[in-house]
């Protein structure tokens, strides 16, 4: 439970946290996980799960890893999977962000089976098309008694939680409820509607987290209270709130969301239990932080998915990548041996949240790379896969080779490249040397005696290679090591990546005798 106490100690005391749940073994790793637990927490009927981001920028690792986990779920149990775009929030929107979430959805394959554009029977799938329900369920709440006007002005609410902080000990929860008793004011002004929070909130079950009982800390002699806002003064309703209405009317089964948002659930199980409904079951996943262990942020590794899409990476790594995250593929037996390299539906089949881990996920670069080798090659193994690989590149190729070569040269190339890269983009990145001259460096210069002696060699006879690395050695000490890195200094200018003969099959007879040559006029 170590992570869950850093993401509460500004909210919460520590001796309010309690769980069923042993501490992990924190030499078990995520890939040593067994079948043999007791019990399963895995539903046995479909779920409906739903993806809410807020359109305030574009997706980002930690948000695409909370959609996928709700859509592995629903598909593993034959479910559907929803996506809600919550934008109440009008000052933070981005005008292209909702566009965003669509395309990168899209790209990593994840079908959404009802959603704004979409449709579905418990639309409109977009928060801030839904004012008049969240009215019908605010009226219903002041009608009972458990909801109320506040009309305090923003300047009393930050003296209240100024004073707050002065308290000891100091409390989390800063208002007086003023105006749950007070009718100084008239309907007209203008308010906000808050929320009637119980004296204590209910402990509840948390699936990855066992038992929790999250209460406030509170001070005896002022005593606040925790009654947050669940419609604003635009009358626009507050997440907690909306929230709460839509999973309920959208008959949503399992919410799967970050960790951060465990110190809010108290809140929501008391507003399901004010309606009267069922609550969902909550997983709260843990948080992604970098090697060092730190919170990642857009700021320090929180990328955005295009700017991945960008660099050559593959939809299927990415997904593959992401899923790992406090998951990974059950062994049947113990010391058994389970490949991690999974494509979309492969993670499907195997997905349970009985195997997901509390501790933070750290993500690893040189992961993604590896992933991204693997399906790479995956691609090149599998001719159709390998000819919309090609398809889907080949617009980029023309482009920086401004259309000097056409697609069939083009699928030479990527089958001879390809399994010495692990993205589409280190073609342009690291082997230009195939479609342009040769830019020579005298970092990297051999012997020149070497080259000129193969140089001779080759002018002599017909380019075949074990006569001719014969010969050379025969009728000098050159070493067939100096014979290979003379002929990839004239051919590449020293990158190493390909055999010499793969940079012959590629380049041809003539181009190999013509760089010879400008390898020696370079070097005289």
């Amino acid at each position: 439970m170590k992570s869950i106490r850093v993401v509460f100690a500004r909210s919460y005391s520590k001796a309010s946290i309690i769980s069923r749940n042993k501490k992990p073994n924190p030499l078990l790793s995520n890939s040593t996980l067994t079948s043999d637990r007791k019990s399963s927490h895995h539903p046995t009927t479909p779920a409906r799960t739903r993806f809410a981001p807020s359109p305030t920028g574009f997706l980002h690792l930690g948000s695409l890893r909370t959609a996928l986990y709700n859509y592995l779920l629903a598909k593993n149990t034959g479910g559907q999977f929803l996506l809600r775009i919550e934008d109440t929030d009008r000052t933070r929107l981005v005008e292209t962000a909702e566009e965003n979430i669509y395309s990168t959805l899209k790209w990593c394959g994840l079908m959404i089976d009802e959603g704004p554009n979409e449709g579905g029977p418990y639309g409109p799938y977009r928060q801030s098309e839904r004012r008049e329900i969240y009215k019908k369920y605010a009226d219903l709440l002041l009608e009972r008694g458990l909801a109320y006007k506040c009309y305090c002005s923003k300047e009393r609410l930050l003296e209240l939680r100024e004073s707050a902080k002065k308290l000891k000990p100091p409390t989390n929860v800063t208002y007086d409820r003023k105006c749950l008793t007070s009718q100084h004011e008239r309907d007209e002004h203008e308010y906000v509607i808050r929320f009637k929070s119980p004296e204590k909130y209910d402990q509840f079950e948390d699936v990855l987290h066992g038992t929790l009982n999250l209460q406030p800390q509170y001070n005896q002699q002022d005593r606040r209270y925790d009654d947050f806002v669940i419609v604003k003064a635009d009358g626009m309703p507050t997440y907690h709130f909306a929230n709460v209405v839509d999973d309920h009317l959208m008959k949503i089964t399992h919410v799967v969301r970050g960790e951060e948002w465990l110190p809010s659930t108290p809140k929501h199980i008391a507003l399901y239990k004010a309606f009267g409904w069922r609550a969902p079951k909550f997983i709260h996943i843990p948080l992604l932080t970098s090697l060092q262990d730190k919170k990642l942020s857009k700021r320090s590794g929180d990328l955005n998915i295009y700017s991945l899409k960008e660099k050559g990476v593959l939809p299927e790594a990415l997904v593959n990548f992401v899923a790992l995250f406090g998951w990974a593929p059950v062994r049947e037996n113990p010391g058994e041996s389970v490949s991690e390299v999974m494509d979309l539906q492969e993670i499907v089949s195997q997905f349970s949240i009985d195997h997901l881990t509390k501790g933070n996920a750290k993500v690893s670069d040189s992961k993604l790379n590896y992933l991204n080798k693997e399906h790479f090659l995956r691609k090149l193994n599998r001719p159709e896969e390998f000819n919309k690989l090609v398809e889907s590149y080949y617009p980029v190729f023309t482009e920086f080779t401004h259309g000097k070569y056409n697609k069939e040269y083009f699928t030479k190339v990527v089958k001879i490249v390809g399994p010495h890269i692990g993205s589409m983009s280190e073609i342009e990145q690291n082997h230009m040397y195939i479609f342009q001259e040769v830019a020579y460096s005298k970092d990297k210069i051999p012997s020149e005696h070497t080259i000129e002696i193969i140089s001779q060699v080759v002018n002599d006879e017909a380019l075949e290679f074990n006569s001719l690395f014969k010969r050379i050695m025969k009728d000098s000490e050159i070493t067939r090591k100096e014979i290979f890195t003379s002929l990839r200094f004239a051919i590449t200018g020293g990158s190493s990546g390909l055999s010499v003969h793969e940079y012959l099959e590629l380049v041809g007879e003539q181009e190999f005798r013509n760089r010879l040559q400008q390898a020696l006029d370079f070097l005289n």
